[in-house]
């Protein structure tokens, strides 16, 4: 299995044998042998935030990694994850090999010369057909952004739905992490354990994780760039992350029109080109980006080929494939109170909403996934939720036990 490990130096991988076997503490012996950095300097955890620590209290808040004998697979990191690694001290990062040429080594053939370019081009065609949007979850995004936030700082959230054959995407629920946005930046403080619970019920309903969405903000609006160079880095980094060809990612803004003297909100979908989700999996990417840079530009750690000159920025027009927009009416409702925004969900939340849904079938009352997401917090995982969620996936009646169970929870608000 290769891990990948993200530090201040950027991305690089190690190879573990068995991820059942293989506990953290056996992974920071495999990161001294084959990164050498000595364990007792190392910090490691799932959470991004943890390379943004600036002291030691800082990086002790990070506990997610700190049970030494907890197995990997128990932590759900798998073949490709990402494990964000802080430590202490310098060290040399092995660079690429070196084959001298000419009288002292082998010569560069033209082939040799071509087969080292990376060149970026423009891709045409889309692995994703068509992304469709449910109304309601659509709306329940725009409307937060557009009127509580009034696009003044960025928000994003990872989109669930279906895949066809044909690459039709269709996107029926946006799950919103733990985040912190700014005019310019968007930064999700993921958690697992949220995020297991997101998963069982996107599989109960037939669903999986689909793309990424995100806001520009209205300052935004006035810059000369389609994505910025951090737009471009968050985005590949969670389609290559997907493993997921057809994964989308999605733009939603507010247009001036100043002639008209009114604003309108606007939905892009694009997919990351396949070599800039190649670039981004092989390191290639300047993963450090400073106040100065151009905004409209991606950086690069070493040369490619964009048209005929060689350069270490490229556009980020060219990272883009546009995908086409369309609606549905899916099989959820959003009309329950969203997690993770700025007042808090609690049973309080279900008891309004089931006393306000009490005409409709139980069944219709609960199909929301951000309702299902509460009730996953406190019923049984592996037997509850799978229960639920098939009920709401075949629209039959939910058995009377958990409809008292349901509503007893309501009530002790």
């Amino acid at each position: 299995m290769m891990l990948r490990i993200r530090s201040r130096d950027g991305l690089e991988r190690v190879s573990v044998e068995n991820p059942h076997a293989t506990t953290v503490s056996d992974l920071k012996r495999i990161i001294q042998t084959q990164l050498g950095i000595p364990v007792h300097n190392q910090t490691l955890s799932t959470n991004q935030n943890l390379l943004l620590a600036k002291s030691l209290e800082d990086l002790l808040r990070f506990t997610d990694m700190s049970n030494l004998d907890a197995s990997l697979s128990s932590l759900n990191l798998g073949h490709g994850s990402i494990v964000f690694l802080a430590y202490e001290g310098e060290r040399r990062v092995a660079g690429p090999a070196f084959n001298p040429a000419g009288s002292f080594g082998r010569k560069m053939t033209m082939d040799d010369l071509i087969a080292k370019q990376m060149r970026v081009t423009r891709q045409e065609n889309p692995h994703c057909e068509l992304v469709s949007f449910d109304r309601d979850c659509a709306n329940a995004f725009q409307h937060y952004v557009n009127d509580t936030l009034a696009f003044a700082v960025k928000r994003g959230g990872f989109m669930y739905g279906t895949v066809s054959e044909v690459g039709k995407v269709e996107v029926d629920f946006i799950y919103e992490p733990p985040q912190q946005g700014s005019e310019d930046n968007l930064v999700f403080f993921r958690d697992p354990e949220e995020e297991k619970f997101v998963e069982a019920i996107a599989v109960g309903l037939g669903m999986r994780k689909v793309g990424f969405i995100f806001t520009q903000t209205i300052t935004q609006d006035k810059k000369d760039y389609t994505l910025s160079n951090r737009e471009v880095l968050q985005a590949v980094e969670y389609h290559a992350e997907s493993g997921l060809k057809e994964w989308a990612t999605a733009v939603v803004k507010l247009e001036v029109n100043e002639e008209m003297g009114g604003a309108d909100v606007h939905f892009e979908a694009f997919q990351m080109s396949d070599v800039c989700v190649r670039l981004f999996k092989e390191g290639w990417f300047e993963t450090e980006i400073k106040e100065d840079d151009d905004p409209k530009l991606s950086k690069m750690k070493k040369d490619v080929v964009v048209g005929v000159k060689d350069t270490r920025e490229v556009d980020n027009d060219f990272f883009l494939v546009v995908v086409k927009i369309a609606d549905h009416q899916g099989p959820l409702s959003s009309s329950f109170p969203i997690e993770n925004r700025n007042t808090q969900v609690t049973m309080k939340a279900l008891k309004n909403h089931l006393e306000r849904s009490k005409n409709l079938p139980f069944v219709k009352r609960i199909s929301d996934f951000h309702l299902l997401l509460v009730l996953a917090r406190v019923l049984d995982l592996n037997a509850d939720v799978p229960a639920l969620t098939e009920c709401v996936q075949t629209q039959t009646s939910v058995p009377e036990g958990y409809q008292i169970l349901i509503e007893s929870m309501a009530s002790t608000a």
